[in-house]
């Protein structure tokens, strides 16, 4: 049954917090990407994976139902970013719950590392995950689904975000969205403000030292064909965490969850389990 939960994250903000599935079972905590909301993983959280494990996902700040402060610093804290997540899991009583981190997300699984250590998780789950933003990722670990885009996403001509934001969404999916999905998934990218998406990459990030002291299990998941989250960052992610396994998507690009999302599912309930397992060893 799906609860909704109102959540004080970091600097008195306000984080809109779902919760579905089995309350006695393991914990798995989703987070979000750039310009997205917790409806990202609607093919997880109103899945079989319900039946077995308890699943929480939230709406970052500034997107979907959260609070959206105006000022800049709101998003380029990375304490403020750590202490949201944290909040969520002390909030919600989460044991040791698996982090799986979508695109932006990663920075945000990272910013929560960096301050909290892995000590209270159980493991991390990299989806096309970005760990590094700077101007150097650009091109090279960045792809033009994402910088080819921004400017119009974040300026102040409404005509030109909303068309910017059509060709993000069509370039994260190799495979075509059903109609329904691809209404839901524009409707809800639109939801966050130009300035909020400005703000959210006005920050300068390398998280490689984060990876390397990363002692919990990683599964990195990407998609061959992402020219958003480049594979070459998966790789980054496994440079850095050598026991880390990657699990190739070769017919999907930036959003495996959803295009393949079967696979996806088997997967994360095998690495959940697995996590779970070693952390009750």
């Amino acid at each position: 049954m799906e609860q909704m939960h109102s959540v004080v994250g970091g600097g008195g903000l306000r984080l809109n917090v779902g919760e579905w599935g089995n309350p006695q079972g393991p914990c798995i905590l989703f987070v979000h990407g750039w310009s997205q909301t917790y409806m990202t993983w609607l093919k997880q959280l109103d899945g079989a994976l319900a039946e077995k494990y308890r699943l929480v996902a939230f709406d970052l700040r500034g997107h979907g139902m959260s609070e959206a402060p105006r000022e800049q610093a709101a998003y380029t804290d990375s304490r403020l970013w750590a202490e949201d997540v944290n909040a969520v899991i002390e909030s919600l009583s989460l044991t040791q719950p698996l982090l799986v981190g979508w695109s932006y997300a990663g920075l945000v699984i990272t910013d929560y590392l960096r301050r909290y250590g892995d000590g209270s998780v159980a493991g991390v789950n990299f989806v096309g995950a970005a760990v590094v933003l700077n101007e150097q990722a650009l091109g090279p670990l960045i792809g033009p689904g994402f910088f080819e885009i921004f400017a119009r996403a974040t300026g102040g001509d409404l005509e030109e975000s909303i068309d910017a934001m059509r060709e993000f969404v069509d370039r994260c999916f190799a495979a075509k969205l059903s109609r329904k999905d691809y209404e839901r998934t524009l409707c809800w990218n639109m939801t966050v403000r130009p300035d909020v998406r400005a703000s959210l990459a006005a920050r300068d990030l390398d998280a490689s030292d984060v990876l390397r002291a990363l002692k919990k299990p990683v599964l990195v998941t990407q998609g061959m064909q992402d020219e958003t989250v480049l594979p070459a960052m998966a790789e980054l992610i496994q440079s850095c965490c050598p026991h880390a396994t990657v699990s190739w998507y070769e017919e999907s690009a930036h959003g495996p969850f959803i295009e393949q999302a079967e696979r996806f599912n088997q997967e994360l309930d095998e690495f959940a389990s697995f996590a779970a397992a070693r952390g009750a060893a």
